[in-house]
């Protein structure tokens, strides 16, 4: 009988760290069945904003638009941020199914694997974002030029990569049934806290002191720069380390569980 010697040393990584159009399919299906993302993602932000709509001062200026605008902006980023935050999170049920303990058994690089849950975390976001501003042409009263709805929704979009990093970071933190648990009330309060469902200024001081340094105050700033034409450059340094304090978190709570066998 003769035997066939394998020499490992001749394998090589397969290209892109073993990014794979096949497992981006399969994340991408089995978020769309997931009933509960789903509602983060088409039906939360868009109920949000037909509750706060039809209200006094929705015609007033801003910037290059009205309120109505500015609102429609800010629960797409909610919307998004949510819904990147859920498909992030799902690596705590992956976790506790097994899959990616499979997945390292693969050639599959963890570079290759965070791309691809970013890039569904886009495709989910992007629904997020257009569910509401479909949602607030059917409304007709959020004014604001093509450019700067494309401008405004393209910047939401990039923003709301952070949230992907915090539901990954979390994911990772605690276990599957309490990821979204946690995730759903804090976002909430992040963005309420963050200017997101009411302006800053209608706050007290002490309250706007403490929204300067949450999570949701700097992308909101961001994604509301195209219509406001506003960008102080605190928000822009608040959103930059908070991309990274989660992603930093991400990348470490996934080297530790990575090395468990």
């Amino acid at each position: 009988m003769s035997t066939t010697t394998v020499d490992v040393t001749s394998r090589r990584v397969p290209r892109m760290g073993g990014f794979s159009l096949t497992l981006l399919r399969i994340e991408l299906f089995r978020m769309l069945r997931n009933r509960r993302t789903i509602v983060f993602t088409l039906i939360l932000p868009a109920a949000l904003l037909l509750t706060v709509g039809n209200q006094a001062g929705w015609d007033d200026r801003v910037g290059s638009g009205n309120v109505a605008a500015y609102l429609i902006i800010s629960m797409a980023l909610y919307g998004a941020a949510l819904t990147a935050a859920a498909t992030g999170s799902m690596v705590a049920v992956e976790r506790a199914l097994g899959w990616s303990r499979q997945l390292r058994l693969t050639p599959l690089h963890p570079v290759a694997y965070i791309m691809t849950k970013a890039i569904v975390a886009l495709c989910m976001g992007g629904l997020a974002i257009a569910a509401v501003n479909v949602v607030g042409l059917l409304q007709g009263k959020g004014e604001m030029p093509v450019g700067v709805r494309v401008g405004a929704a393209f910047v939401t979009l990039v923003c709301m990569l952070t949230f992907a990093a915090l539901g990954v970071f979390i994911g990772y933190l605690v276990p599957s049934e309490n990821a979204m648990q946690i995730l759903g009330p804090g976002l909430a309060l992040l963005s309420f806290l963050g200017g997101v469902f009411w302006p800053l200024d209608q706050f007290a001081e002490v309250v706007r002191q403490v929204a300067y340094w949450t999570p949701m105050y700097g992308v909101a700033e961001v994604a509301r720069a195209p219509l406001t034409h506003d960008l102080p450059w605190f928000a822009v340094v608040n959103a930059i380390a908070w991309f990274g304090i989660f992603v930093a978190g991400a990348a470490w709570r996934m080297s530790k569980d990575t090395a468990r066998v």
